[in-house]
C-alpha cells in the first residue's frame, strides 16, 4: 500500500477511522509492522528500556534516535515514520531544536517528529513547524519529565489537572503541531481532547474514544 500522509490520517479522523500506530525500533520489527499494514510507526525513546535497559528515556541520545530511525525506515519504506525527539534535543533554544527535528528527516527520513510537553513548548512547536517539518505534540505523562510529575503516574485525573491537559492540547494545536499524543489520562478526557481538536489525537492509555492507539512493540510481542 502507499505510504499515508497526514493528509490521510485527517481524512481517518472525520470519517471516524482508526489510526493503526506502533513503535519500532529496529529493521525487522519495522518489517512485520509494514507487512501488517501498519499506518504509522513511532522510533520512540522508549528505546532507552525496551533495547538498551534504561531505567528511563533520560539517557538516550540523538545519535541513538537516528540510528534505530535510520534501520527501522530501510524495513518500512512505505509506512509513515515519525522520530522522537530524546531530552535536552529541544529544551535548550530554538536553533537546537529546529536542526535535532530536521536530523531525523535529512539522516534517518521520517515523516515527522514527535516532543513531549504542552504550553512551555509551544516556541519550539512553532520553530520546527515553521521549519517545515510536520510535528506531533505528546502531554499527558510526559516520561522526559516525570520527576516533575511524580513519576509515570496517571494524569488528568482531577477536574484541575484535566483542565490543564485540555490548555496544553489546545495550545500544541494552536502552535501548529499536526497530531496529538495522549499518555496515561482517563478516558473522559482522551476522548473528550480528540472531540475538541480538529487534528488526529492518538492515546497511549487515553482510552478507545481516540482517533488511534499506539502500541509499544516489546508490550506486543
Amino acid at each position: 500500500m502507499p505510504k499515508k500522509s497526514i493528509i490521510d490520517f485527517q481524512k481517518m479522523k472525520a470519517g471516524g477511522e482508526k489510526v493503526t500506530f506502533i513503535t519500532s525500533y529496529d529493521f525487522p520489527t519495522a518489517q512485520f509492522a509494514e507487512a501488517a499494514g501498519v499506518d504509522m510507526i513511532l522510533v520512540g525513546d522508549s528505546l532507552g528500556m525496551c533495547v538498551y535497559g534504561y531505567e528511563g528515556t533520560i539517557p538516550v541520545v540523538m545519535d541513538q534516535m537516528i540510528y534505530h530511525a535510520e534501520a527501522v525506515r530501510r524495513g518500512a519504506p512505505s509506512v509513515f515514520l515519525v522520530g522522537d525527539m530524546p531530552f535536552m534535543s529541544y529544551q535548550s533554544s530554538l536553533e537546537k531544536a529546529v536542526e535535532n527535528a530536521g536530523r531525523f528527516l535529512k539522516e534517518a527520513g521520517c515523516d515527522a517528529i514527535k516532543l513531549e510537553g504542552g504550553v512551555r513548548i509551544t516556541k519550539q512547536i512553532r520553530a520546527i513547524v515553521d521549519a517545515g517539518i510536520v510535528v506531533m505534540g505528546h502531554i499527558g505523562l510526559t516520561p522526559q519529565s516525570s520527576g516533575q510529575l511524580g513519576g509515570h503516574k496517571a494524569q488528568g485525573r482531577t477536574v484541575e489537572s484535566a483542565r490543564l491537559l485540555i490548555e496544553d492540547a489546545i495550545a500544541v494545536h494552536e502552535a501548529g503541531a499536526q497530531m496529538l499524543l495522549l499518555e496515561a489520562v482517563p478516558p473522559e478526557v482522551g476522548g473528550l481532547i480528540a472531540e475538541l481538536l480538529p487534528i488526529p489525537v492518538f492515546g497511549i492509555g487515553g482510552g478507545g474514544e481516540t482517533d488511534g492507539q499506539l502500541l509499544i512493540v516489546s508490550d506486543v510481542i
